[in-house]
């Protein structure tokens, strides 16, 4: 395999090269194609320009999601594996610039309830209600405070003309019994533009079964606990979007949204612990079962947002509302029975956890280009945040056995200020721009378990990027960001819940994180090759991680701010069209990961890397085929306790168009046709407690699907041009991250 991807990237590279010297030939016949001039002299010949899948800005990457064929039948979160500096891994966890810490966007604007579940709902909704897919990575000083790197901005159909209503139809079923349903619609109402999407995602038992087995040693005492689960977690989700405009006047905008996601499992399972001592004889063994009889998760947004054009060219005023909630209701019954001097003198228990989240934000935003090259952009931003968390943690046993009660509610406040100027002269851009926070956070305990506390926090965020453009084709970008993360309820909620071999909490004093990334991007956009090359460098000081200590033989983990990070990392993207009908692609990334815990004298460190290798052929009537090939290599640091190893899917598709138009298109795609299961090791190093895990998940699996696309309305929702963005927090109440 490795060599492999050695031949197919010297091969890329050497089109490359060809192409460059093709450019030299006579003018005689130009193709415009974006951002370059193509020259042939050539007679009796048409040429036809194809249309660029990769686009590059000074603040964004975007990947035209219409021009890719594949496009008709895939779902979102297929069409991310494509995306340069995005990666998708095989638990569909997502990645941009080799980070968690990113946001989405749905059309410019920020959509907390799609942020928090994003591999739900994005492997639920049809890329061809999708026009294109943005990597923002320099968001400016507007944002950078707001715990991001990157955003990821999901941008619907649109275009210039309204004659009608559209919309779009996708129905999908697999093997493993996996049912997905989706319709998105757009159409006028006088004034008004409406645009409404809704999904549907069933989850099988069969495709949710995981087997996990895990070995820990102690260190202090020298025994091994070994023990196995099976389990699965059927369900459904429903998501749900709605977006409107309506024009007041020529100068002014008014535009409302309102999205969010229910879903509901049915979570059960069980198996067998047994602890060892050195000399490998049992000390003490039991078998357990579990089932989650009321866990449901739903989180939901609206957001309003007024706009007001100035007389004077790109001169904008904005004011913004957002309301984002987030519910989770937990419960958890355990039994215990096969009991072999075990100790603990409890048959069961009963965990019940609830929790809730609700933020309102207040936005203004204005924008001013000064003179022919110069624009200053500035704004305020006030947050108020609240959490609550209630835990109850019911045993049962032959005596009584007290009940575990725990309140806590936590408030963060922060008011922002930002300036963002912006330079344009000729080959060179730039963008400078310096953002103040203050918040407060407090935290209360209503049980008065506790006292109390407050804390002001204070925080500079400076960033910078610079652009050249050398020529038609190749481009050169440099930028410095710094960014904030704030811990959210999960992290915070100081309940302990226990088990018989692991207690957990979370830590009411953690506090806010600062990461610093400098990053360089070479790209290059031709007609027949895209090239992007992208070396970065990554500090964090005062991370948000996990603190994990042995008592008893007893496995406790809370968090900190405790990680210290140095990462070195270099991201590529090629896409090559060697003839008119194929396309070849990669998008890799490498990262040399450095992670130390200094108060516990630990430290993590490891060489890794991420690829997606994708081929896709037209083939006679109609038909369309492609292969890919995707994994992780190496050693992948998870924290400064753990690692994990290396993995690979593979796959490939057939789908063929047709209708007028090609309305209607079928698809067919298998992965991991010759492995049943995936499989996910993570190996302990360091820290009380030695060993590894192995988690293997359903793997094998043929999709059959179906879209149709009706109506010819070519026109979207109009949008305010800055609205509100929040994603600082980290620990919170998601599923998808």
């Amino acid at each position: 395999m490795k060599g492999l991807k050695i031949v197919f990237l010297s091969l890329l590279l050497a089109a490359r090269g060809g192409i460059a010297t093709a450019q030299t030939l006579t003018d005689s016949t130009s193709v415009k194609n974006d951002s370059i001039t193509w020259n042939r002299e050539l007679e009796g010949v048409e040429i036809k320009a194809q249309r660029q899948l990769i686009k590059q800005e000074i603040d964004r990457i975007a990947y035209d999601v219409q021009a890719d064929e594949e496009s008709k039948t895939l779902t979102v979160l297929d069409m991310l594996r494509k995306v340069p500096m995005v990666t998708v891994d095989g638990e569909d966890n997502i990645k941009v610039k080799s980070n968690n810490s990113f946001k989405i966007y749905k059309n410019g604007h920020y959509d907390p309830s799609l942020s928090k579940n994003a591999k739900e709902i994005l492997k639920a909704i049809p890329a061809s209600a999708i026009k294109r897919i943005e990597v923002i990575t320099d968001p400016g000083a507007r944002e950078d405070a707001e715990g991001v790197d990157a955003i990821l901005n999901i941008v619907m159909m649109d275009g210039r003309r309204l004659d009608g209503v559209t919309g779009s139809v996708t129905a999908s079923y697999n093997t493993l019994e996996h049912p997905n349903l989706s319709a998105y619609l757009t159409t006028q109402l006088g004034k008004a533009i409406v645009s409404l999407n809704y999904g549907y995602g069933g989850m099988s038992a069969k495709e949710t079964e995981n087997i996990n087995y895990a070995e820990r040693t102690y260190v202090s005492s020298g025994n091994t606990m070994k023990g196995q689960n099976n389990g699965t977690n059927p369900g459904y989700i429903h998501y749900a979007d709605i977006d409107a405009s309506y024009d007041i006047d020529s100068l002014n905008l008014l535009s409302a949204s309102l999205s969010g996601y229910f879903y509901k499992l049915d979570v059960k399972g069980g198996g067998t612990t047994q602890m060892f001592s050195p000399t490998n004889n049992l000390l003490y063994g039991y078998s357990n079962t579990y089932w989650m009889p009321g866990y449901n998760h739903h989180s939901w947004n609206g957001r309003l947002d007024y706009q007001h054009k100035a007389r004077r060219e790109g001169e904008l005023f904005t004011l913004s509302y957002m309301l984002a909630l987030t519910r989770q209701n937990d419960q958890q019954e355990s039994n215990y029975t096969d009991v072999q001097n075990a100790p603990f003198n409890y048959t069961g228990m009963l965990n019940d956890s609830h929790e809730r989240f609700t933020e309102h934000t207040f936005q203004a935003d204005y924008v001013r280009p000064i003179a022919e090259g110069h624009k200053l952009e500035v704004g305020g931003k006030y947050i108020y945040r609240s959490n609550s968390s209630h835990t109850v943690q019911d045993f049962y046993a032959a005596t009584p056995y007290p009940t575990y009660d725990s309140q806590f509610e936590h408030t963060t406040q922060v008011a922002a200020a930002y300036a963002d100027y912006m330079l344009s002269l000729g080959k060179w851009s730039a963008r400078a721009g310096l953002r103040y926070e203050h918040s407060y956070m407090k935290g209360h305990y209503p049980d008065g378990s506790d006292s109390d506390f407050g804390r002001h926090l204070n925080d500079w965020v400076p960033q910078v990027s610079m652009k050249y453009q050398i020529n038609d084709a190749n481009s050169l970008k440099l930028e410095y960001v710094t960014s904030i993360s704030r811990p959210g309820i999960s992290y915070l909620n100081p309940a302990v819940v226990s088990s018989p071999t692991q207690v957990t909490f979370g830590n009411a004093e953690l506090s806010s994180s600062r990461k610093q990334n400098i990053y360089l991007l070479y790209s290059y956009i031709g007609r027949w090759l895209t090239l992007q090359l992208a070396p970065a460098y990554t500090y964090l000081n005062d991370g948000i991680g996990r603190l994990v200590y042995a008592k008893d033989d007893v496995r406790y983990q809370t968090y900190g701010n405790l990680e210290r990070l140095h990462r070195w990392q270099f991201e590529g993207y090629v896409q090559w069209k060697p003839f008119k009908t194929t396309t070849l692609s990669t998008n890799f990334n490498m990262c040399y990961d450095n992670i130390s815990n200094p108060s516990l004298d630990l430290q993590q460190n490891g060489l890794s890397g991420f690829y997606y290798i994708n081929g896709s052929q037209q083939l006679p009537w109609k038909l369309r085929f492609a292969a890919f090939v995707y994994g992780q290599t190496g050693h992948t640091v998870e924290n400064v306790y753990s690692y994990q190893r290396s993995w690979t899917q593979y796959g490939f598709s057939l789908q063929r168009s047709f209708l007028r138009d090609d309305r209607l298109t079928l698809r067919i795609n298998a992965n991991n046709l010759f492995s049943k299961y995936n499989h996910y090791i993570s190996c302990t190093t360091q820290g009380d407690i030695l060993g590894y895990s192995d988690s293997a998940q359903r793997g094998r699996r043929i999709n059959f699907s179906l879209s149709y696309r009706f109506g010819k309305l070519k026109a979207s929702v109009k949008k305010a041009e800055t609205t509100i963005e929040n994603d600082d927090v980290v620990g919170g109440i998601t599923k998808g991250k």
